[in-house]
């Protein structure tokens, strides 16, 4: 636990580094919903939509059309709107158009979840398709929580990310990892 964050052991021991000259940013393309948005993320896209417009495929303009922004996924969890049942609506050829992507890609591999008790979980989404990273990772031995350093620090906090990186270190001392 780092602050009021369960922090699964997988993103401290698990090597990671994405590897797009090789996947060519399949997590973007392959999957059967969307990416995970807040409401705030909503409004952002609808803001950025008339800009965005002109850039996307005609399906994806076709989709957000008939889905909109963003939709409810089987969970009633809010996500990015897809395209023909998994890819993006969002992507372009040089990946995502948004000026700002949504956290939740940000973070990713990295998936958070918030409890009913109030604390928030993060934990590592394993996917074939990260193969390439997975082995980038391990050969230039990075953590997948330093490679996810600016997402994290967006999403808890500089404080929040020293505080991560000293729990690392005192794991380290007494050897549990």
């Amino acid at each position: 636990m780092v602050g009021d964050v369960i922090v699964h052991t997988d993103i401290i021991t698990e090597r990671f580094c994405c590897d797009i000259d090789k996947c060519h940013g399949r997590c973007c393309q392959e999957g059967d919903a969307g990416a995970p948005v807040t409401i705030d993320e909503i409004a952002q896209i609808e803001q950025e939509l008339d800009t965005l417009w002109p850039h996307l495929t005609a399906t994806a303009q076709s989709a957000i059309d008939r889905q909109g922004v963003a939709y409810p996924d089987p969970e009633g969890e809010m996500v990015t709107t897809i395209v023909a049942g998994r890819d993006c609506a969002y992507r372009g050829c040089n990946g995502c158009l948004l000026r700002t992507k949504p956290l939740s890609c940000h973070l990713y591999p990295i998936r958070e979840k918030q409890f009913t008790s109030g604390l928030t979980g993060i934990t590592y989404h394993r996917w074939d398709i990260c193969r390439d990273a997975v082995l980038k990772g391990q050969a230039q031995d990075i953590p997948l929580y330093v490679f996810q350093r600016e997402p994290l620090i967006r999403r808890f906090g500089k404080q929040w990310y020293t505080q991560l990186e000293t729990t690392v270190d005192q794991m380290k001392k007494q050897g549990l990892i």
